[in-house]
């Protein structure tokens, strides 16, 4: 692994160099970056996946669409369908992307749209939905758009500022660009996290003055959920399931599992696999499979006896309220 990763490392210095080249582009103004008249509030990291997007958006649209009109605008990674899609009842994750279609059957009263110009996407939700409030869903990278408030991830156990650049490692935007962030939330930390480890994180980020730093870590509920139904954790403990994920980063979902008694048998996907038939019928001849829920939407109705287990951000102290004021 260490000989690959010199064999990379040339690579890796030639995009930290177009990276830093493109920002600066964009900073002295001959690239141009879009302002909309519709807030928005991006949401992303500094690296490739793993973070938290995700459950951020949720959280999101669940604290301001009570009194906003929310629509969600993501890439939809992954997806089949090209140009600016907008979720129906009639949306598939084939059309939308597996996140999307997450967020979209979990807030069926909020707009969910995909488009890889977000420029364009913000233009047609603008002309056809008129929202009060856009949520960018991983979009800090995405310059073109200069949006109205940034919220910047970085996992706990891979900080930006320990990172370094693709393909050597996972950062696929220049460190220095935390400087755009209105907020910094150091996600999956673990909840015992002591003050004093918190002051130490905030010292490496050398966060700006306009800057605030919350820490959160992932709430897991109590029990798993199919479509029409729901089994307590309790009743796991003991058994030995089958454990599927298909996303950037399962270690903290298989240490929550292990810690809670539940022994898994883990079958490990690259983040967004659309499984094939072939794996379909490998699930479909265990007695039960455990997966995420954005991995869920990709496997119901052709899994039988799926379960998925939904995460949340929960923050530090009075993190909550602080980050809510902030936002709001």
């Amino acid at each position: 692994m260490r000989v690959v990763r010199l064999f990379l490392f040339p690579i890796s210095i030639a995009y930290a160099i177009v990276v830093y080249v493109r920002n600066f582009l964009f900073d002295v103004g001959i690239f141009k970056s879009n302002t909309f008249k519709t807030p928005t509030i991006c949401v992303g990291n500094l690296s490739v996946g793993g973070t938290g997007k995700t459950p951020m958006i949720e959280y999101l649209a669940q604290l301001l669409s009570l009194e906003n009109k929310i629509a969600v605008l993501s890439r939809g990674y992954g997806r089949k369908s090209k140009g600016f899609q907008i979720a129906t009842k009639n949306s598939t994750v084939e059309i939308l992307g597996d996140e999307p279609y997450q967020i979209h059957l979990k807030f069926p009263e909020i707009t969910i749209a995909v488009d890889g110009n977000r420029s364009n996407g913000i233009k047609i939700l603008e002309e056809t939905i008129k929202p009060t409030i856009i949520l960018l869903d991983d979009a800090f990278q995405h310059r073109k758009v200069k949006p109205k408030f940034s919220i910047l991830l970085t996992a706990y156990g891979n900080l930006y500022v320990d990172d370094w650049y693709l393909p050597t490692a996972s950062l696929r935007d220049a460190k220095n660009q935390s400087k755009r962030a209105d907020i910094i939330v150091v996600t999956k930390c673990m909840p015992t996290i002591s003050e004093e480890e918190q002051q130490r994180i905030i010292q490496k980020l050398k966060p700006l003055g306009h800057q605030k730093v919350f820490f959160s870590f992932l709430k897991y509920p109590e029990d798993v959920k199919s479509e029409n139904h729901s089994i307590s954790l309790d009743t796991l403990k003991g058994k030995e399931i089958t454990l599927v994920t298909g996303i950037a980063n399962p270690k903290p979902l298989v240490s929550f599992l292990v810690e809670n008694g539940i022994k898994t048998s883990h079958l490990p996907y690259r983040d967004h696999h659309f499984f094939t038939e072939e794996e379909i019928a490998l699930f479909n001849s265990k007695d039960f499979i455990l997966t995420t829920e954005k991995d869920y939407v990709r496997l119901k109705g052709k899994v039988k006896n799926v379960y998925y287990l939904g995460i949340a951000h929960e923050f530090k102290g009075d993190g909550k309220q602080l980050f809510e004021a902030a936002i709001l």
